[in-house]
């Protein structure tokens, strides 16, 4: 999806987020619902199950870079994957190691 919205490219990055140990539990679904509507959730959640993991990748740098993310919103946006990873009450070495690995990357 080009031309993403901010909305939904903060779907797609939750969605990568909580695919990291391959299930999306209801809490973590609650989350990235609390941030968009059903609809925008749908959608990029049917693009995200057609992607693989280097294509998600370069979405979301490709996406974050054309939308000139300011640090206060990949902060926002962090704070946001760290409250997605405690939703379940377990932050895994999987989530953990994801975490670094995106704020490496994105920021």
């Amino acid at each position: 999806m080009s031309n993403w919205t901010k909305q939904e490219l903060v779907a797609y990055i939750l969605l990568y987020a909580a695919n990291c140990n391959l299930d999306i539990d209801n809490h973590e679904k609650n989350v990235i619902l609390s941030k968009v509507d059903m609809q925008t959730f749908q959608r990029v959640h049917d693009e995200f199950d057609k992607d693989n993991d280097y294509q998600s990748l370069q979405k979301i740098i490709s996406a974050l870079e054309e939308k000139h993310y300011s640090k206060v919103e990949l902060d926002t946006l962090f704070d946001d994957i760290k409250r997605l990873f405690l939703s379940d009450g377990n932050y895994d070495v999987m989530e953990h190691n994801l975490y670094s690995y995106l704020k490496k990357i994105l920021s």
